[in-house]
């Protein structure tokens, strides 16, 4: 898959056009509307840059729980100028992805469709497409979330951070690495569980990843003794207020700390 489908990317490199820059800067700041505008006049006529917009709405779908019917529209948009089965792969992947945010945020369940969307995905995308790492996170969220299925969700993970790994998708390796510490605190491991929350957080902060790392914190917190969980829980309420209440599925944990 070309770079410009791939959204779950970290920062771009020296080497990335000025547009990738900024759509980046916004990207990662929470901005999602001004980074999905630049990129609106290309995504008007290109595949992958429609895959790539409709893909930025759905991720503020998934932190907000608001923008549903621009990302519907964004992603109307992607698969009618799909013009091959990498494009028409990722645009599945992203209704896929904004079908299970829907159910998980209890928007509207959506758990059929996130299921069909994500196996159409994995129909089309190529087994060497880089795309395959997030669609495999992605199946691992459902298998997680919707389908009361760890060990099936442990495994999808495994390959998504393997694939990740492979692209040097830094981005998408912090929420595998945080996934994963989250099913290993489920099964009591703390160390393995305080390793990868760790390393989640770890990326975010070289990425920059700003809109993530309250999440990141609040998720290492829980598994530090006092008084280190009490100045992660601080920081990240911090960086939750700086944002103006982003991601919206993080307040009620944060209140009750």
């Amino acid at each position: 898959m070309s770079r410009s489908v791939r959204l779950e990317q970290g920062s771009p490199g020296e080497d990335d056009a000025p547009l990738e820059h900024a759509v980046w800067r916004l990207r990662s700041r929470g901005c999602w509307e001004d980074a999905a505008a630049l990129l609106a006049p290309h995504a008007a006529r290109e595949g992958a840059a429609a895959v790539r917009r409709a893909a930025l709405l759905v991720e503020r779908c998934m932190f907000t729980a608001d923008g549903w019917a621009e990302a519907e529209d964004a992603l109307r948009t992607a698969e009618a100028l799909a013009a091959d089965d990498v494009l028409r792969g990722s645009a599945a992947c992203e209704r896929g992805h904004l079908a299970y945010a829907s159910t998980v945020l209890g928007v509207r369940d959506r758990t059929d469709e996130a299921r069909s969307a994500l196996g159409r995905a994995a129909a089309l995308l190529p087994p060497a497409s880089p795309g395959r790492a997030a669609l495999d996170f992605r199946r691992g969220l459902l298998a997680e979330h919707l389908g009361d299925s760890p060990q099936a969700a442990r495994a999808a993970y495994r390959r998504a951070h393997a694939g990740a790994t492979a692209d040097g998708d830094a981005l998408l390796c912090s929420f595998t690495w945080r996934h994963l510490a989250g099913l290993a605190l489920r099964d009591g491991e703390l160390t393995e569980a305080r390793h990868g929350f760790a390393e989640s957080l770890r990326l975010r902060e070289e990425l920059g990843f700003l809109v993530g790392m309250a999440p990141a914190l609040a998720a290492l917190a829980d598994v530090q003794p006092e008084p280190e969980a009490a100045r992660l829980r601080t920081e990240a309420q911090r960086l939750f207020r700086l944002l103006g209440g982003v991601p919206t599925w993080l307040a009620p944990r944060l209140a009750a700390a």
